[in-house]
């Protein structure tokens, strides 16, 4: 059964149980958005999220941060009822620098303007899409993120294990692994630096089809 808007609302419910796999795949992923952003060099930052629910990484992190004013940042999710959520975060931190977008994240012109960044999360996304969708994200990276950008990304280690592939597709777009958590960690966390230049990003292109995992491993998700 495909999951509905308000299902995904509903799903970031867990965030709020310190014991739950996205609970602790969120401090892992901030603080990996606290080193990026330690770690910038001086000036504006831009920073993108995909399929950005409701802002649970980006959010807090930018607001807590010494560098929020030079922070510019992105946000893209499709479920309005998220949006609104991520909308309200972003006016009680009172971040003015911090756009939420209601629409595909598929979708290249949703980050014209603002990419190639210095900081991009693609968090969630890669186990709801086919294999050659997620190549076909990796590839695009070079036109998301400039040169020393880091790309901030997860997967869940389940069978089969697309990891190892994307590692590499990675290392073939001239990206450069810094961090991936540990093997206690079955929704895992890793990051990846650029070390080459940009390329122009690509206008009214569609990155990928979102399928949703009940889909893609219905084995694992057998009907009740």
């Amino acid at each position: 059964m495909a999951m509905t808007q308000a299902n995904w609302h509903t799903w970031h419910d867990a965030y709020d149980d310190p014991d739950s796999w996205q609970s602790r795949r969120l401090v892992t992923v901030r603080e990996r958005i606290r080193t990026a952003l330690d770690e910038a060099p001086p000036g504006p930052l831009t920073v993108l999220a995909m399929v950005a629910g409701q802002g649970r990484d980006v959010i807090p992190e930018v607001a807590a941060h010494p560098r929020r004013h030079d922070v510019t940042a992105r946000l893209v999710e499709l479920d309005p009822e998220n949006t609104d959520a991520a909308r309200a975060a972003v006016r009680a931190a009172g971040l003015s620098n911090v756009e939420v977008i209601t629409g595909d994240a598929a979708f290249t012109d949703h980050y014209a303007g603002l990419a190639p960044a210095d900081l991009l999360l693609i968090c969630g996304l890669f186990v709801h899409i086919a294999d050659e969708d997620v190549l076909r994200v990796v590839r695009h990276l070079p036109a998301l993120v400039k040169r020393g950008g880091r790309v901030i990304w997860t997967r869940d280690l389940g069978e089969p294990n697309l990891v190892p592939e994307i590692c590499d597709w990675f290392a073939d777009e001239g990206f450069e692994k810094v961090f991936e958590t540990g093997p206690e960690f079955t929704h895992a966390v890793f990051e990846h630096r650029s070390l080459r230049g940009s390329v122009p990003l690509p206008a009214a292109t569609t990155l990928f089809t979102f399928v949703g995992i009940r889909k893609l491993r219905p084995w694992a998700y057998p009907s009740t």
